[in-house]
Order: structure tokens, then C-alpha cells, then sequence
């Protein structure tokens, strides 16, 4: 079956990717292990070491949920795109591919890590998606707090503990209708706790509902 990609060049330069990070996620996968099975890790926020450990790691957004957001941000007609938490960049395709398709916008992205934010800018660049792009490199307490326009779509990929910052800066951009989708909030899902109280909040104007991806997706909208 086709995917929602028609660009043949893009899509191969995602395939690559995403085989880079699923070579990964064995290894990633065991050091959490062994670090939960020494009770040295808590989903109330990563620590220093787990932050050390990933700062090399594409991480990325799997392929099913990624060509969800895509078809999202399609449906949307999304000009004004948010991304917390871009890694390597590979998501952040998917959705410029959207606002490209869309007939043009922008996709605010944000990368705490330096050398990260390199390596995502280098595949833009060979996608031929950089124009439609916004990096924003730092602490996204610092980097969302100014959003032009409103915000149709958002996709929350990022350490949880960053989340209800995240959330707190965008929610009052997002227009009526906007959506925002967060991964793993069944996995980690005490570590979303004060996002979920942004969400569940009615003064906040927002619904929410978990679809059955792996590990959870949260599909958030605005009234």
C-alpha cells in the first residue's frame, strides 16, 4: 500500500532514517531496562543521565504515527504547524511535506540539543523542505515564547516533563479546531500528569481522547 509520502526522493531519505532509529531502539531499550530494573528511573522527568544517553539518538516518531500527523495536517488545510521535540528531524518532514501540499506555511520546530538540531537542518536541506521549516534551537521555555498567528496543528514528541511547559506556551495560539497529537501517553503516562491537567482543564477549551497507536496517542482539540 502507498503511503501518504509522493515525493520518491523525500520518502527514501525517510526510510533511511527511520532505519537509523530502529537500529537504535534495542540498545535504548535495554538501557532503560536495566536502569528501571535498578529503580533508577522515573517517569516524572528524565535525569541527567537519560538526557546524556539520548542526546545521540534519532528517537524518531514511528512510521504509522507520523503518517497520521501527516494526513492531520492535510485534513486541516495546517499552514502553522508546531513540532516540540524535532531530534533528527524525520517527523518534521512529514509534516513540511503536509504544509508544502497544503500550498505553503511554516512548521515551528525546536531542538534543545546543538548537535541535533545540525543534523536535522542537513536533512531538510537535502529534502529540499527547509523554506517551509522554523528551527528553533534551545529551551522551548525560551524558543515558543513568541508564535506568529494562530496554530492549526501541533505534535508533541518530547521529554514529558516538558510537555506542560510546551502546552502552557502554545494552547493560547491554537486556533478553534487546531489539533494536537502526544505520543506515548499510555507508556509514560504519570509523567504526563500536569499536561493533562492543561488539557483536562474546561477553561482551557480543549478535548481529548487516546487513540490505540503503540504506547498511545493523544489526539487533543480545540472548541
Amino acid at each position: 500500500m502507498a503511503g501518504v509520502i509522493a515525493d520518491a526522493k523525500l520518502q527514501a531519505l525517510i526510510n533511511r532514517l527511520q532505519a537509523q532509529s530502529q537500529a537504535q531502539e534495542a540498545e535504548t531499550g535495554g538501557f532503560f531496562a536495566e536502569r528501571a530494573r535498578k529503580m533508577e528511573l522515573s517517569w516524572d522527568g528524565f535525569d541527567e543521565a537519560s538526557h546524556r544517553y539520548l542526546a545521540d539518538k534519532l528517537v524518531a516518531l514511528e512510521p504509522d504515527k507520523a503518517e497520521f500527523c501527516h494526513l492531520m495536517c492535510r485534513a486541516l488545510r495546517a499552514t502553522r504547524v508546531v513540532e516540540v521535540g524535532t531530534s533528527h528531524g524525520v517527523s518534521t518532514l512529514y509534516l513540511a511535506d503536509a504544509v508544502r501540499a497544503n500550498g505553503g506555511g511554516v512548521v515551528i520546530a525546536t531542538e534543545y540539543e546543538p548537535a541535533k538540531a545540525a543534523i536535522a537542518r542537513a536533512n531538510f536541506a537535502e529534502a529540499g523542505l527547509e523554506r517551509f521549516i522554523d528551527l528553533r534551537e534551545g529551551d522551548l521555555r525560551e524558543t515558543l515564547k513568541v508564535i506568529e498567528g494562530p496554530v492549526d496543528f501541533v505534535l508533541m514528541d518530547i521529554w514529558v516533563e516538558m510537555a506542560r511547559p510546551a502546552i502552557e506556551l502554545i494552547g493560547p495560539r491554537l486556533r478553534p479546531g487546531a489539533v494536537i497529537v502526544a505520543d506515548n501517553t499510555v507508556s509514560v503516562a504519570k509523567g504526563y500528569g500536569a499536561f493533562f491537567d492543561y488539557v483536562r482543564d474546561p477553561a482551557n477549551g480543549l478535548t481529548s481522547m487516546t487513540l490505540p497507536f503503540a504506547g498511545g496517542l493523544e489526539l487533543v482539540v480545540k472548541g
